[in-house]
């Protein structure tokens, strides 16, 4: 059988090649040949061999016959898999009612002041959608609304979401998703890429100065930059924190808007902050989130400055059927309970220096590793062919996504070239966890490293 992958997956992280499909086991393969006669085009599976789950239970995913898999990469259940609080609290308001905005529900204000008193003053006004790419799109709306320009600044390999307008700015997403001609590239905030005698702060800075003025050039207005705190799809680059500033200053002096896109780099998944905007001290204009929200039930929302959305929402409707309804907020509210009475945050920081400090350890040596980066519970490793050249190595990479997969604990992929391990457990991940991650990768570093 010949591999059926599409152009558009051709860069898909860690993705299965159904040529191989008739060597899996028959029931696994029986349900992944229904599931291609079913679905449309553009989905896709995981891992070498792919794996079906039937239950989970904080950062433990459990196959059919009970096998227990260590989740180190799935960050929608961010409190983990099944909390009890959260399922709880959705089947209460299930059993209860389940109605929209257009009807007063004190527990949608009761959420939304919980929310956004998690959020530097300056950002006092929420708006709730169903997806992270939902959210993207009405900031981009709103930044358009609010600056009258049309050119948007992103980094080289992001990914902002799926709609067709979130898609114009998600290089990621490959040739079969264009670009829009009012969206400009620029690096992500990698230092190793700093010019002697410079700062990540003017490399930026300048990087974007260059963006703001060839859209100028083609007679694009900047309304907005918009970027992922952890740059999570151009390979995981969190640190050195503080450029943010004098980008954000270089933004708005070309009267454009500095849009945080949240979405896996919130609720305090970095660590030291629940937001990751605010480790560079800056307060942005707009503010998406999406995935961990409610845990895994569809909600997302959009955080503004007031005098950023007011006008549009004086002149332009927006209404959307199922957000802010009762269930999500319901689950959105239990997340924030967790946050508190489990002190996520401090367990965040404390497993995170953990697994980078024995990823670091691990790794110290081989000459395949360039660097392990990261903060909190988001860290990246990058695989080279030597660290001289810093030439990307991709099937290394993969190997060891894989081998990780044989040995049940699950991560994937990231970057251009797909060859730094993304690992970003829910944040139930605890010191137990941390210490089965790091026997096991050792154990295939002897092999691969």
């Amino acid at each position: 059988m010949t591999s059926t992958l599409s152009r558009a997956l051709v860069n898909y992280p860690n993705r299965f090649d159904p040529a191989v499909l008739g060597e899996l086991p028959a029931r696994l393969r029986s349900t992944i040949q229904r599931r291609n006669n079913v679905l449309g085009p553009g989905y896709t599976l995981i891992y070498r061999e792919p794996v079906e789950f039937v239950s989970g239970r904080g950062a433990h995913l459990f196959d059919r016959d009970g096998n227990d898999y260590l989740d180190a990469y799935n960050n929608v259940p961010c409190v983990g898999h099944a909390h009890p609080h959260v399922a709880e609290a959705v089947s209460r308001q299930m059993r209860a009612v389940n109605t929209n905005t257009r009807y007063v529900q004190e527990s949608l204000v009761d959420y939304a002041e919980r929310l956004v008193a998690t959020f530097p003053e300056e950002l006092s006004k929420v708006t709730f959608a169903c997806s992270g790419s939902e959210a993207n799109d009405l900031a981009m709306r709103v930044a358009r609304f609010h600056t009258g320009g049309e050119g948007i600044i992103v980094t080289r390999w992001a990914y902002h979401g799926l709609t067709r307008e979130v898609a114009s700015f998600s290089p990621t997403l490959g040739a079969g998703s264009p670009l829009g001609p009012n969206v400009r590239l620029i690096d992500a905030p990698d230092p190793r890429r700093v010019p002697a005698g410079s700062t990540l702060a003017e490399y930026m800075r300048a990087q974007v100065r260059g963006a703001i003025n060839d859209l100028e050039r083609h007679g694009y207005k900047l309304a907005a930059l918009i970027t992922d705190c952890a740059h999570s799809s151009d390979g995981i680059f969190t640190d050195p924190v503080g450029y943010m500033r004098e980008v954000a200053e270089e933004v708005h002096a070309a009267g454009g808007l500095y849009i945080a896109d949240e979405v896996q780099s919130g609720f305090a998944r970095l660590g030291e902050t629940m937001w990751g905007f605010s480790r560079h001290g800056v307060v942005p204009d707009i503010v998406t989130m999406g995935k961990p929200m409610g845990n895994g039930l569809p909600i997302s929302g959009v955080v503004f400055r007031p005098e950023v959305c007011d006008e549009f929402g004086q002149n332009v409707r927006y209404f959307n059927t199922f957000a802010g309804s009762s269930i999500p907020i319901a689950a959105g509210a239990a997340v924030l309970d967790v946050f508190e009475a489990e002190n996520v945050q401090q367990r965040v920081l404390d497993s995170g220096r953990a697994l980078r400090a024995g990823l670091e350890e691990i790794t110290r040596q081989s000459p395949y590793v360039a660097e392990v980066r990261g903060s909190g519970l988001f860290v990246g490793v990058e695989f080279v062919k030597d660290r001289e050249s810093l030439e990307p190595d991709r099937a290394r990479a993969e190997h060891v996504v894989n081998d990780m997969r044989e040995r049940r604990i699950l991560i994937s992929g990231t970057g251009e070239a797909v060859n730094v391990l993304k690992i970003r457990p829910p944040l139930a991940f605890d010191s137990a966890d941390v210490t089965r991650f790091l026997e096991t990768f050792a154990e295939i570093a002897k092999i691969r490293l």
